[in-house]
């Protein structure tokens, strides 16, 4: 979950944890817009809304913010009250591509309008990102195997695609490995690097970007690797860009990986397991969040159903393990932090519900919530501050 609280239009009260130094408040808000990514069916018709209060953690009033296919993953604009969100699709307007569109977001509603659409260069699009001027918007294309970059207008709006960068290659697990399947591409915190995340290829490729033109070039090395067979799907960076910590779908495991934000290299440090040694069964990772004090890690697992806790060591990087923490629910396809780092959040694909975790300030240690959100099918959720006074 990325919150960008340097922009001037988000307004937020941080809260402080015990054993963790809070940034300094940036004004009387606190409630937050929580947006949340589904599939659709006939349960879900697109993207859904919810208040959120950062005291307390509890939601309150769900409602439809916007119809749309398969909204798998959203991003907010770093200045702008504007939301986008991929179309996990195959087909749009002719074009054997999936597709991604622009909100303006109602600061007191949370409803969402429609400003534009646009294909993305490639089908089954599964995550996008934003450069931290919000001129650029990145696309990983899972099914085409591809990454893009597209222009943004100075109000937001989708424009032209400057880079389609077509992934090739393949792994050593026949069934998921036989081609190259882009899972995620972010840009690194020093905006000259964006790094893509390929699930097939058991490659981190690194292109250096031009956020002005969105276009992409490969980097020189042009990727870092993971184990075969591991199946890198998320990355994110430690708050001092120089250490990535890479989910692997595959083999259930975190990978540490140095980075120069200099030259645009990754190199591995360690590789963890997601799972306690006496595990049984199928298990297939999904996401990665570093705390925002930077001390603490945690990564999703599907299968398990559990939240991996581990601390992050300061000096190295490196991660210890702290606990398996069960989600209450069924296939965490997503989970993330509120701005605030106080609570933990884990969107529950199989069971249809949005559990919450406060997060213990010295351990790192997740303790669960009983009341939970319940939607179809959330697989991805956004923090907004939201303009206007709960209701």
């Amino acid at each position: 979950m990325k919150f960008l609280c340097w922009a001037p239009w988000l307004v937020i009260t941080v809260l402080a944890l015990p054993g963790l130094a809070a940034p300094s408040p940036a004004g009387p808000g606190s409630t937050l817009f929580a947006y949340i990514g589904t599939y659709t069916g006939e349960k879900s018709k697109g993207i859904y809304v919810a208040r959120f209060n950062p005291r307390s953690g509890a939601f309150t009033g769900l409602t439809l913010a916007a119809e749309l296919p398969n909204p798998s993953f959203l991003a907010v604009h770093p200045k702008l009250p504007v939301l986008y969100a991929i179309s996990e699709i195959d087909s749009f307007e002719g074009q054997r591509a999936g597709s991604v569109s622009a909100f303006q977001i109602d600061p007191v509603s949370g409803k969402l309008t429609l400003l534009n659409r646009a294909a993305c260069g490639g089908s089954g699009p599964c995550h996008l990102s934003l450069d931290a001027e919000g001129r650029m918007l990145l696309v990983a294309n899972y099914g085409g195997g591809s990454v893009a970059a597209l222009t943004l207008a100075s109000d937001g709006r989708l424009g032209r695609l400057g880079s389609v960068i077509q992934h090739s290659g393949s792994s050593i697990n026949k069934d998921r490995q036989g081609g190259p399947h882009a899972h995620q591409i972010v840009p690194d915190p020093s905006g000259r690097f964006a790094l893509a995340c390929d699930l097939g290829l058991d490659q981190v490729k690194v292109y250096r970007c031009d956020s002005s033109s969105a276009t992409l070039q490969p980097n020189d090395p042009p990727f870092g690797v993971v184990i075969p067979g591991a199946g890198p799907r998320h990355l994110a960076f430690r708050p001092d860009g120089r250490v990535a910590y890479v989910v692997n779908e595959l083999n259930s495991s975190v990978t540490v990986m140095s980075f120069d934000a200099d030259r645009g290299t990754l190199a591995q440090i360690q590789t963890v397991p997601t799972l306690a040694p006496d595990f049984k069964g199928e298990n297939y990772c999904a996401e990665v969040q570093v705390h925002p004090s930077g001390r603490f890690l945690y990564a999703s697992n599907r299968g398990d159903d559990s939240i991996a806790v581990y601390r992050i060591d300061p000096a190295t990087g490196k991660l210890g393990y702290v606990a398996n923490e069960p989600t209450g629910g069924k296939t965490p396809r997503y989970i993330g932090l509120d701005p605030s780092g106080r609570w933990v959040v884990s969107a529950n694909q199989g069971s249809d519900s949005i559990t919450v975790f406060q997060v213990e300030g010295e351990s790192g240690r997740l303790f669960r919530k009983q009341e939970e959100l319940k939607v179809a099918t959330p697989v991805c959720m956004l923090f907004v501050p939201a303009g206007g006074n709960p209701r």
